[in-house]
């Protein structure tokens, strides 16, 4: 039996030589650095984002449901812009086949003639007319082609690229023949939808600031004409205080020397105190204090009497209180603890 050979169709971008990455069956054409144009994805979607999100709220109640409705068409067209761009053939010419390539190898031979060992052999070019004038043709090396005018060949992709303008990182591909007007419309309207965010992002904080100055200058301009007494009565003065001035020294000292007193409690003790039942704290001295109350007198019942003064005077020992626990209300003793509480307050 005879083997059957079945040929397996398949498409010529599958074995085209370039550096370029296909997709949808040949429909989607890249270069196989495609970083920077998910950055550049990255940038228009998330600014935008920011100001969908943000901004046209407010400009759509405040100023005009116009201005978001805008925003979108312009959106929209830049990322359509950008896709076509970075997703079509930029005009790549297709290389010479082993024949062709063989019989232009001859023809350029039988034009130069038999070169010499050791001479440089001229250079492959061809010379055409095009509107009356003789333009010249470059030969590429890799493709084995004359390019023809004005095209080049792009060291990134590894193709001869018709009409070639540049190679950008930023949409993936080769700008050449075929999406030239599309990368210029995506320029130009990427350039606007720029200017566009921007600019309404200004109106956004002049408003806002707007509205918070008439705020603010509702509180000192009402029926009386009460003129703010914090401004300088000019705008860049205002500023210039704010943003030029001095800057003002710490009130706080928090640095600063101070001599703890040994016979002051603790802080934990003080904490403690008013959860503690405790008998009062000794007074430090038998003086009487002065109201802290201006015009305020003294009763004449919480009023020391000579007598308790002149014991306190001669027994030192005695000005400590009684105990709680067993009070003599006949002593003389027990009168100082409440005179001294009463001046207290």
């Amino acid at each position: 039996m005879s083997a059957v050979m079945i040929a397996r169709k398949v498409r010529k971008w599958e074995k085209l030589p370039g550096k370029n990455t296909f997709c949808c069956d040949g429909r989607v054409m890249m270069a196989r650095q495609k970083g920077v144009f998910y950055l550049t994805l990255f940038l228009i979607i998330g600014t935008c984002s920011l100001f969908f999100g943000f901004e046209c709220p407010y400009l759509a109640v405040h100023l005009s449901p116009a201005i978001p409705v805008f925003a979108v068409l312009l959106f929209l067209f830049v990322m359509a812009m950008l896709l076509k761009t970075s997703f079509s053939d930029p005009g790549v010419l297709p290389r010479a086949l082993p024949e062709e390539a063989s019989f232009i190898e001859m023809e350029i031979e039988a034009a130069n003639g038999n070169v010499l060992a050791g001479q440089r052999p001229p250079p492959r070019i061809r010379n055409v007319q095009i509107n009356n004038q003789i333009v010249k043709l470059k030969y590429c090396y890799t493709c084995k082609i004359f390019r023809p005018p004005r095209a080049s060949h792009c060291s990134i992709c590894d193709n001869c690229v018709d009409r070639f303008d540049h190679h950008c990182p930023w949409v993936g591909n080769c700008v050449g023949k075929r999406n030239y007007r599309y990368f210029y419309l995506f320029t130009l309207s990427l350039s606007l939808l720029t200017i566009y965010i921007f600019a309404f992002d200004i109106v956004h904080v002049v408003l806002r600031e707007y509205q918070e100055s008439v705020c603010i200058k509702g509180s000192w301009s009402g029926k009386n004409r009460v003129q703010n007494p914090y401004s300088h009565k000019h705008i860049i003065k205002n500023c210039c205080e704010v943003l030029c001035g001095p800057t003002f020294p710490s009130v706080l000292d928090r640095r600063g020397v101070m001599i703890e007193d040994p016979s002051s409690p603790a802080p934990s003790d003080a904490s403690a105190a008013p959860t503690t039942k405790t008998s009062p704290p000794a007074p430090q001295t038998t003086k009487s204090t002065a109201p802290l109350i201006p015009n305020e007198h003294t009763p004449d019942e919480a009023k020391p009497s000579i007598g308790a003064g002149t014991q306190k005077t001669n027994s030192p020992k005695e000005e400590k209180p009684p105990s709680s626990s067993n009070p003599h209300p006949s002593s003389p003793n027990a009168v100082a603890p409440t005179v001294i509480k009463e001046s207290a307050h």
